[in-house]
Order: structure tokens, then C-alpha cells, then sequence
């Protein structure tokens, strides 16, 4: 027997939690194959088998674990059993077989594989019409006639009715039913009082720890100010289409905010600073956190030395951390260091919130929904595209002044996006002003 232990993930951490098994007691395994997923306060990762065998289980999902404790074990002396993969091999085989072939006909027909693709299950639904009235429901799924009719004529989704005849075949009844209550989820009483209790994983414990400790241990303080989004939207849809074709990744806002933001941190080294003891930590390059929604909870992926990255090195590394994050393929050192973080809350529709700090970090930039206002340029109303900009900041070593400097400095990058390749006015720049 070969033990699996749950491996070493940081200095810091001690203990994980087994979230679920990928594989079967009991079942045969290869080498290297991904067996369990486990998470850490910081992040979630992958537990391989270290030899090919049969798996036995000795953890079980939702368990703590040490780290160092045995979570399998493999037998590596039993046998493979015989066709166990022959199986997968022959549908693999078949499905491309019969994937070809689709794609020679639709090739033959002057069509799209596409195309094709989407036809081929019509083809299949309507081959039963023959056979009775049950035509709009599928052959998994079993209702009377009257039943089937409804469904049809009022093309109801027949996997959001409950079924209540026998052997789970629809009835005349549940389709009325579901037509009374559109929206009701099935099998759910209506007016139901439920309530669920799930234990909390170690990201949100950590997520819940750290904010508590930001609110509890920084003099935190939020400015506001709003900034016009003509220029960077425009320049945007001038230009997205050639950045597309010549980067390989779309033009988004993240890239204007953050070279905006590195800018704007050199001009005010406080705001990428951060306090150690009885001692001021100043940096002079800028590593910018990015948070980030992912399934188990938001985490703050950093981009490296951001002020030294192009527009499109930039987006390339936000695609990059936003995908890893979305797939739980974060490692913590991808997640450790930031200097100054944003956030842009916009993309859920917020209008203006006043973000908490990542500590260690002594600020945050919120970003915003932009929304068409009414605003006065040159003594007339107009209509432009606004975005409201929060800056929560530790007032212990961030000023007013420094906070707000820092804020205005962000904005009128962002409202003049020619000054993000100099850091300041063109002319001014070739004046040496």
C-alpha cells in the first residue's frame, strides 16, 4: 500500500479540508490521475495518485486534515482490470468516426458542420411523431395525452412540471398546475419555511477573518469622486478590433485603470505603501491585487510589477488570473505581495460602495457601473457615460490630501488617455513642462 498524504501548501497553513473525491472506492487508478480536491484557507488544489493501483479511501469529504495525514491509500500490486479502458476508447472512436462523417456531409451539402449538428437532433425528435400525440415531450420523459397536448400548445418546458401519476408520467393536472405557478421550482412547496445549514469553508473563514481584522486594526476612511468615461470608451471602440487582431486578447477597462492606477501610485508613494510594526514599507514598483468573483468565494490575484506591463500585457494577465480563479487553479504565490488592490464592483451593477481595505495594504480603488448622466461641461447639460470612483484608504499613513491627490490624479488620467503613455500631458512632456 502507498500512502497519499495531504501535502504541504504553505508555511503558514496547517490544516485543509477534503472537499470531494473525483474518484470511487474501490476504484483503479493511473499514475499522476487527480483522486481528491482539497482547500486551504487560501486557495483550492489537487491531490494525484503517486502510483497506478486501486484506491481506498480514508478521508472523507468535509473532514479537516492535518497536513502530513494520510487522506488514501492505493494498492499498487493489483492488477488493471482487463477492458476496463476499451470501453471509453471504442465511443471515443465511434463519436469521431461519426463525427467525420458529419463533417463530410455538411462539406458535401455546401453547409457548416455547425449547421449539421443542429439539425441532426431535429431529425431525431421528429422521427416518434407518428407514433401519438406525445411528440413535444422527450422520450425520457412520460405524459398523457391531454397532458402532452398542453405542453405542446403552450410550450411548456415539461422538466419544470412535477409529475404525480404513476411511475412518474405527467398528468393533465401537474401541466395546469405548473401553468398557475410559472416560476415554482418542482417538488418545492410554495410558501415553504426550509432552512439549510452548511459548515463554512476555510476561504470564506479567511475571507470573514481578514475583513473583521481590516475594520478593527486600519483608521479606514473612503473618498469619492466621479470620473467621465467619453475618451476611454471611445478609444475602445476605435481601436478594439485591431487590438484584438494584433494581441490575441480584447481591449477591456482593467488595462486603463491599472496603468492609470500605477501612475498615480508614483506620484503618491503613500498610497502603495503599507505599515510593518512601528515601521513604513514603500515600494517602488507597484504589484497590483485584482479581486476577483470566484466559485468558492472572492480572492486577489496580483499582477506583477503592473507599471513596467503594456496595455495588452496587462490584459493578458487579467484573462490569465480571472480564468485560473474561475477554475481553482490559483497557487498562493499568484495570490501574496500585492502592493494596492482594485476592485470593480460595476460588473454586478453597483453603483457606489465604499470597498474595505486588503490588508496588509493601506488602499483600494472601487470601480463602478457606468451609467449615462447629465452632467454641466462648458456651462451646457450634457449626457456622458459616468463612473463613480471610491478610494478606501488606512488613514494612519494616507492623508486627505495624498487620498484625494491620488483620486484626481486617477481621473484625470482616465479622462485624457493620451497621458497614460508619458504619465502626463504629450505637449507638456515635449515642452519638458
Amino acid at each position: 500500500m502507498i500512502d497519499i498524504k495531504v501535502p504541504a501548501v504553505g508555511e503558514s497553513i496547517s490544516e485543509v479540508t477534503l472537499v470531494k473525491w473525483l474518484k470511487k472506492e474501490g476504484q483503479y487508478v493511473e499514475r499522476d490521475e487527480v483522486i481528491a480536491e482539497l482547500e486551504s484557507e487560501k486557495a483550492t488544489f489537487e491531490v494525484n495518485a503517486e502510483k497506478a493501483g486501486v484506491l481506498k479511501m480514508i478521508g472523507k469529504e468535509g473532514d479537516t486534515l492535518k497536513i502530513g495525514d494520510v487522506v488514501a491509500q492505493i494498492d499498487e500490486t493489483a492488477s488493471k482490470p482487463e477492458g476496463a479502458a476499451q470501453p471509453a476508447a471504442a465511443a471515443q472512436s465511434a463519436q469521431s468516426v461519426a463525427q467525420q462523417a458529419s463533417s463530410s456531409q455538411a462539406v458535401a451539402n455546401g453547409s457548416s458542420t455547425t449547421a449539421t449538428a443542429t439539425a441532426a437532433p431535429a431529425v431525431t425528435k421528429a422521427a416518434p411523431a407518428a407514433q401519438g400525440p406525445v411528440t413535444a415531450v422527450s422520450n425520457d420523459i412520460k405524459a398523457t395525452p391531454v397532458a402532452a397536448a398542453i405542453i405542446s400548445d403552450k410550450k411548456i418546458d415539461a422538466g419544470s412540471i412535477t409529475p404525480s401519476g404513476t411511475g412518474g408520467k405527467i398528468l393533465k393536472h401537474d401541466v395546469l398546475e405548473a401553468l398557475a405557478h410559472p416560476g415554482r421550482t418542482p417538488g418545492k412547496e410554495l410558501f415553504g419555511r426550509q432552512d439549510r445549514r452548511e459548515k463554512m469553508s476555510n476561504l470564506r473563514k479567511t475571507i470573514s477573518r481578514r475583513l473583521v481584522e481590516a475594520k478593527n486594526t486600519t483608521a479606514m476612511l473612503t473618498t469619492f469622486n466621479e470620473v467621465d468615461m467619453s475618451a476611454v470608451m471611445a478609444l475602445r471602440a476605435k481601436y478594439k478590433d485591431k487590438f484584438k487582431e494584433k494581441h490575441g486578447v480584447n481591449l477591456g477597462f482593467m488595462s486603463f485603470f491599472t496603468k492609470a492606477v500605477c501612475y498615480a501610485l508614483q506620484e503618491w508613494p503613500a498610497v502603495n505603501a503599507y505599515i510593518d510594526g512601528d515601521e513604513l514599507v514603500y515600494h517602488d514598483y507597484c504589484d497590483i491585487s485584482i479581486a476577483v468573483s470566484a466559485p468558492k468565494g472572492l480572492v486577489v490575484p496580483v499582477i506583477r510589477n503592473a507599471e513596467s506591463l503594456s496595455m495588452a500585457d496587462i490584459e493578458k494577465k487579467v484573462v490569465e488570473l480571472a480564468t485560473k480563479a474561475r477554475d481553482n487553479k490559483l497557487s498562493m504565490e499568484e495570490m501574496q505581495g500585492g502592493t494596492f488592490t482594485i476592485t470593480n464592483g460595476g460588473v454586478f451593477g453597483s453603483l457606489m460602495s465604499t470597498p474595505i481595505i486588503n490588508i496588509p495594504q493601506s488602499a483600494i480603488l472601487g470601480m463602478h457601473k457606468i451609467e449615462e448622466r447629465a452632467v454641466v461641461v462648458g456651462g451646457q447639460i450634457v449626457i456622458r457615460p459616468m463612473m463613480y470612483l471610491a478610494v478606501s484608504y488606512d488613514h494612519r499613513i494616507i492623508d486627505g490630501r495624498e487620498s484625494v491627490s491620488f483620486l484626481v490624479r486617477v481621473k484625470e488620467l482616465l479622462e485624457s488617455p493620451d497621458q497614460l503613455l508619458f504619465g502626463k500631458d504629450p505637449l507638456k512632456a515635449l515642452l519638458e513642462l
